[in-house]
């Protein structure tokens, strides 16, 4: 017997049936006449069954009777809750209250745009439209000196250290001991950064190839490079890049349809705003 199968056969329990019309009997003794769509509580096979759904989405399995006659009567005591509170009026100026309604009309706004599956044309004009951000990361090769920690006179060490390797000077008479390799080949730039640091990384970008640039400063202290080689990453492929671009894509569609769905209530009211 499914999950489903068990559950339809729990909601035909006798036991149910007595916990809805209790429910029923609730409702009606609640202090206050019965008055049709306010005061009458209808816990139907429809509502009952969506408890049941939601339990079953929850534990994995079919709630028993005594569970599902908990649920019924939380869903009871749900209503007559809600139901008394906006009769006080406990819903107005409450902004907690106004800001979730008002991201549940937003998700109703939004759910169609959310389940839209974009065309390859559209995901590609996107790609066409901003090709850096979803360019692979550029790869480089670069030789370092680590000089130690940023200090005026190691700044001047660096200075003389420069003019020693333009002239042709060994790298290795000047470098100074540091568990960060001397050597870096075809690197992507975000493991430089995790050794070096993002501003140690924006530098790199900014030096010529093929000479000794520096010092360049880092988290451990200062260093002289020379770049290698540096490869522009090539144009990115929708292929590679399908997950991210689909998500800025479903991201921008679902953003334009709640701002249209706004538009289109707005018109619906007269706003009049008066200043102090």
């Amino acid at each position: 017997m499914t999950l489903r199968s068990r559950a339809a056969t729990l909601l035909r329990e006798p036991l149910v049936h007595f916990m809805l019309a209790g429910a029923l009997v609730f409702a009606v003794l609640s202090g206050r006449p019965p008055d049709p769509g306010e005061r009458r509580i209808v816990v139907s096979e429809a509502v009952a069954n969506r408890l049941v759904e939601r339990w079953m989405q929850s534990f994995r399995r079919a709630p028993t009777a005594d569970e599902i006659d908990g649920l019924i009567r939380d869903y009871v005591m749900d209503q007559v809750y809600y139901r008394e509170a906006l009769r006080l009026g406990l819903d107005q100026d409450d902004e907690v209250i106004i800001r979730r309604l008002r991201n549940k009309m937003v998700a109703l706004a939004a759910s169609e745009a959310e389940a839209a599956t974009p065309t390859d044309a559209q995901l590609q004009a996107l790609i066409d439209a901003d090709p850096a951000r979803y360019a692979a990361e550029p790869l480089i090769d670069f030789t370092q000196v680590y000089l130690g920690s940023d200090t005026p006179a190691s700044r001047g060490a660096a200075a003389r250290a420069l003019g020693a390797l333009q002239g042709g000077g060994a790298a290795d008479a000047y470098r100074q001991p540091a568990p960060i390799p001397a050597t870096f080949s075809r690197t992507p730039a975000s493991d430089v950064s995790a050794v070096l640091g993002d501003d140690f990384v924006a530098a790199l970008g900014k030096l010529p190839v093929g000479q000794w640039s520096g010092p360049v400063a880092s988290g451990a202290g200062l260093h002289l490079v020379r770049i290698d080689r540096r490869d522009p990453p090539p144009a990115p492929r929708l292929a590679d890049v399908r997950q991210k671009v689909e998500n800025d894509w479903r991201s921008a569609a679902t953003q334009k349809a709640v701002g249209e769905a706004y538009v289109k209530l707005l018109e619906g009211y007269d706003v009049v705003i008066e200043r102090p």
